[in-house]
C-alpha cells in the first residue's frame, strides 16, 4: 500500500481516537500554513507519538502450508492489505 495513503488512514484514526476518547474539538486538528503539520504543538506531538506507536507494530503472517500455493498467496496478500490499511507493517 502507498505510504501516503497509509499515513492518511493513520491520521484519520488518530483524529477519531482523539475526538472520541480524549474529547478533543475540531479546532485541535487545525493544520499549519504548510498544510501538513498541526497548528497546535500538543496536537503535533501527539500525532508524532501515534505514528511511532504504529511503526513499532510489525505483524508476521502465518504459514498456510495446507493450501495450494495460489490460495496461500491470495490469503497472504489479503491479510497484508488489511493490516497495512490499519497503518501497521507486515514482516517480510
Amino acid at each position: 500500500m502507498d505510504t501516503n495513503k497509509m499515513r492518511d488512514i493513520s491520521r484519520e484514526q488518530f483524529e477519531s481516537f482523539a475526538r472520541d476518547v480524549l474529547d478533543w474539538s475540531d479546532d485541535e486538528f487545525r493544520l499549519a500554513s504548510d498544510g501538513k503539520s498541526y497548528y497546535w504543538g500538543s496536537t503535533g506531538e501527539a500525532w508524532v507519538f501515534w505514528q511511532a506507536s504504529r511503526e513499532t507494530v510489525v505483524v508476521e503472517l502465518p504459514k498456510f502450508e495446507d493450501y495450494p500455493a495460489s490460495m496461500e498467496r491470495d490469503m497472504r496478500e489479503s491479510l497484508r492489505s488489511s493490516i497495512e490499511a490499519q497503518g501497521m507493517k507486515v514482516a517480510p
